[in-house]
């Protein structure tokens, strides 16, 4: 996607199609759009990339959201906020609704990838739910690899 405020709404509702698709809805949904959006958020803020990339993952007991960015050149225009206290909240979401979160760098060339795993849902019993979809993956504008669960 374009480096550009508008790409935070187009992950968002990607996000959301492809997680309706695999039946991953309620809350656990809704935390992995709003988790999504804080990491896309953050690329934006904290880089100049002019593109970034989303890719999500779901298998039977786990999303895997990553952003990949471009870095931040040297001398690159950085969003800036008003204030001091606005900052760092991003990550504090995505550590309170994550199950585990992380970041390396992007091979080949500069920037980083941020990736944040939730827990899909869990049954009374206390297994995870029967996914619709196992192993599939999908990064945004095309399908990889999707197989449906039989």
């Amino acid at each position: 996607m374009p480096g550009k405020a508008e790409a935070i709404a187009v992950a968002r509702r990607l996000a959301r199609e492809q997680l309706h698709r695999w039946g991953v809805e309620g809350e656990v949904g809704d935390s992995a759009t709003l988790v999504l959006s804080e990491l896309v958020t953050n690329a934006l803020l904290h880089t100049g990339s002019r593109r970034i990339g989303c890719e999500l993952r779901c298998s039977a007991d786990r999303l895997r959201l990553a952003v990949t960015d471009q870095g931040a050149e040297p001398g690159s225009l950085r969003v800036q906020r008003s204030s001091a206290d606005e900052q760092g909240r991003g990550l504090l979401l995505v550590t309170a609704v994550s199950s585990s979160w992380g970041a390396y760098d992007a091979r080949p060339g500069p920037g980083l990838v941020v990736w944040a795993e939730l827990l899909r849902e869990v049954s009374a019993a206390g297994g995870a739910a029967a996914p619709r979809v196992s192993g599939a993956r999908t990064e945004f504008g095309r399908s990889v690899g999707e197989r449906a669960a039989g």
